[in-house]
C-alpha cells in the first residue's frame, strides 16, 4: 500500500521590508554591540541634570580638592581645578553628541536638497555649479577649512556648529546625487512620468525612499567624525572654550599634568574612541543590512 504524503503549507514570509533590516541588524553582533554602548552613554549623557549638579561639580573650582584619587563621591576622581572628572566627561557627553548630531542632521537636509536638484534636473548647467562648488569645498582640507572659520568668526557654539554643518555638506550632495542619478533611470521612474507626475511627488514618493539606505550610512559615519573632528579643534584651543566641559578641551588641559595624573588624559580619551567605535559598528550592520545582495 502506497503511502500519500501530504506536504506542510508552507509559511509565507510576511516580514516587512523595515522588519527584515532590524533582523539582519540584530544579528550582527558588533552592531548590536555598538548600538548598546551609544545608548547606555547617550542615556546616561541625557539624564545627567537629575542626578549631576553642572554649577557645582562641573564648574565650581575648588582647589583643596585638585588631583583627588577615584573613590565614591569622584568616579573618576578630580582635576586640576577640583572639578568632578566623572561629571564633566558626561556633560562633555551632551555636547559632543548634540554637536555632532544636530549637525549631521541639518547637512543631511541641506546635502539631500542639493543632490537632489543636480541628480534629477535636465539643466546641465544647475548640476554644474553645484557640483563644481561642492567640488571646491571637498578640495580644502576638512580641518584647515573648519579652522579658517573659526578664526575669522570666533569660536561660539553656533559658529562650530556652522562649520561643522559645511564641511560635511558636499559628501551628502555627491552621495545623494549618485544615488538619484542611478533611481533615476529605472523603469518605474519612467512610468510615474509617463502617467503624468509632477517632478516634486516623483521625487518624493519613488526616488528618495529608494535613495535613503546610503543617506543614513552615511549619517551615522558623519556623526562619529564630527565628534573626533570637534574633540581635535578644542584640543588646540579654536573650538569649546574653558571653562564648558568637552572631551577635546579636556584632553587640553590634562595634557600639562600627564605624567603627575595621566588618568585625567585617559577618561576623555576613552569617550571619545568608545563613541566613536560605536557609531562605526552601528554604521557598518546598517550598511550590511541595508544591502540587497546579502543573503541569508
Amino acid at each position: 500500500m502506497n503511502t500519500i504524503i501530504i506536504p506542510k503549507k508552507i509559511k509565507q514570509n510576511n516580514v516587512s521590508p523595515t522588519m527584515e533590516v532590524v533582523l539582519r541588524l540584530m544579528r550582527n553582533k558588533a552592531a548590536v554591540a555598538g548600538t548598546f554602548f551609544f545608548l547606555v552613554g547617550a542615556v546616561t549623557a541625557l539624564l545627567a541634570p537629575l542626578f549631576i549638579d553642572y554649577q557645582e561639580r562641573c564648574i565650581a573650582q575648588n582647589m583643596a580638592l585638585r588631583f583627588q584619587k577615584p573613590s565614591a563621591e569622584f568616579w573618576f576622581g578630580t582635576d586640576a581645578f577640583g572639578r568632578d572628572v566623572f561629571a564633566r566627561v558626561v556633560y562633555g557627553a551632551r555636547l559632543s553628541l548634540l554637536l555632532g548630531l544636530v549637525s549631521t542632521a541639518i547637512a543631511t537636509v541641506i546635502g539631500t536638497l542639493f543632490g537632489v536638484v543636480a541628480g534629477y534636473t535636465d539643466d546641465e548647467k544647475i548640476d554644474k555649479v553645484i557640483m563644481r562648488g561642492m567640488d571646491t569645498l571637498m578640495a580644502i582640507p576638512t580641518m584647515i577649512l573648519m579652522l579658517a572659520i573659526v578664526a575669522t568668526l570666533g569660536t561660539s557654539i553656533p559658529v562650530l556648529l556652522g562649520a561643522v554643518v559645511l564641511v560635511q555638506i558636499p559628501s551628502f550632495t555627491r552621495l545623494v546625487r549618485s544615488a538619484v542619478l542611478t533611481v533615476s533611470g529605472q523603469e518605474y521612474i519612467e512610468a510615474a512620468k509617463a502617467h503624468g507626475a509632477l517632478a516634486p511627488r516623483i521625487i518624493l514618493r519613488y526616488v528618495l525612499p529608494n535613495a535613503m539606505g546610503p543617506i543614513i550610512v552615511q549619517a551615522s559615519m558623519s556623526v562619529a567624525m564630527m565628534i573626533v573632528v570637534m574633540a581635535g579643534l578644542s584640543f588646540i584651543g579654536m573650538g569649546v572654550q574653558p571653562p564648558t566641559p568637552e572631551w577635546g578641551l579636556m584632553l587640553m588641559e590634562a595634557k600639562e599634568f600627564m605624567r603627575h595624573a595621566p588618568m585625567l588624559m585617559f577618561y576623555p580619551g576613552l569617550a571619545i574612541v568608545i563613541t566613536a567605535l560605536s557609531i562605526n559598528l552601528f554604521g557598518d550592520g546598517l550598511r550590511d543590512a541595508l544591502d540587497p545582495k546579502l543573503k541569508d
